[in-house]
């Protein structure tokens, strides 16, 4: 197939979204596929607001009419609902195209973290842009029972996975600090709840985090005693996993958490609130603690063996992750892309 593949979220951004999206895209093509990739890097982009370091496409319209024309593409999948986004969607639906999207970032949550937007509206704007889409994947039970509640409709199942070559356990530790080490990965920002980890009086050990964003500064003025060590990747990344105790995942607005996995696949068991994503991935498995007091999860999830972790996590696969895409694909009738 020939897929094209719209996405406001790609390199040198890091975050979930574009470490999946890289990774479904070597997939498909090691399997024979054609991807067209329209990402911002094609485009004139202005910063986001908020996020200085996400640059956003610029008025994409004409330029991403001649590109989507240009593709011929045989199914055509909408991976977030930015200004790329919003102008593909436009584009499908003036021409009659079907296309999927997928649901990976609660903006609805994001924007009332950052400011006074009711959820209401965020969620009506996210009804908008999904509404034409003949299948929104979305990665766990829990967001999609929220979303069809709020009336969406067409929701499809999209697991991920994990590279456990890259993510693996390690005797050789780069962190030389007082243990246990509490690990947190991902994005400096509010939506991320850090404080929630970092108000913690841990009885012993070290805070650690791995991750930049605009929270950073601000955090590490008023936090002296955590380690921020900025953003890592690939074997630095899998690195600093390896050499801590416990994953401490304090968000309550991620879809999935993908930094549970590389986590787990490291042997590192994680300690979160009960809430969606959290509770898909870890509920009843015995590799992470949930609870709604953060330090009693942590205290908790240290008893937990590297062993059991590290043998859950090799249950998700890329492989699958890609087949299951394949299958949410709505293919384009050839007499539709001849008229396109």
């Amino acid at each position: 197939m020939r897929i094209l593949l719209v996405t406001d979220a790609w390199f040198p951004q890091v975050n979930g979204v574009v470490t999946t999206y890289s990774r479904l895209r070597q997939e498909l093509l090691q399997r024979g596929h054609e991807v067209e990739l329209i990402a911002p890097h094609l485009f004139p982009t202005v910063p986001c607001p908020g996020y200085e370091e996400i640059r956003l496409a610029y008025w994409p319209g004409r330029r991403l009419v001649r590109m989507m024309d240009a593709a011929r593409a045989d199914a055509i999948h909408l991976a977030t609902e930015g200004p790329l986004g919003f102008a593909a969607r436009r584009y499908c639906v003036k021409r009659g195209l079907p296309f999927t999207s997928s649901y990976t970032t609660r903006f609805p949550e994001y924007f009332a973290a950052r400011g006074p937007v009711p959820l209401s509206w965020g969620y009506g704007l996210m009804r908008y842009f999904h509404k034409p889409s003949r299948g929104i994947m979305v990665a766990t039970k829990s967001i999609r029972g929220d979303l069809e509640a709020r009336g969406f409709h067409n929701c499809v199942d999209w697991t991920r996975g994990v590279d456990t070559d890259l993510y693996r356990p390690r005797s050789d530790s780069v962190l030389d600090l007082p243990r246990p080490i509490h690990l947190y990965v991902g994005r400096i920002t509010v939506e991320k709840n850090l404080e929630a980890f970092l108000d913690l009086d841990l009885p012993k050990g070290s805070k650690v985090l791995v991750g930049d964003g605009p929270q950073r500064k601000e955090l590490t003025q008023k936090y002296p005693d955590a380690v921020f060590v900025g953003a890592k990747a690939g074997e630095e990344l899998a690195r600093h996993y390896a050499s801590a105790d416990v994953f401490v995942f304090p968000s309550r607005t991620d879809t999935f958490g993908l930094v549970m996995l590389e986590a787990l696949a490291c042997g590192l068991p994680v300690a979160a609130f009960p809430v969606p994503g959290p509770i898909d991935i870890l509920d009843g498995h015995g590799v992470g603690v949930l609870d709604e007091d953060l330090g009693y999860a942590i205290e908790q999830a240290l008893k937990i063996p590297a062993s059991r972790c590290r043998a859950f996590s090799q249950r998700y696969s890329w492989g699958t992750c890609t087949e299951m895409f394949l299958r949410n694909l709505h293919p384009i009738p050839a007499e539709s892309r001849r008229a396109a």
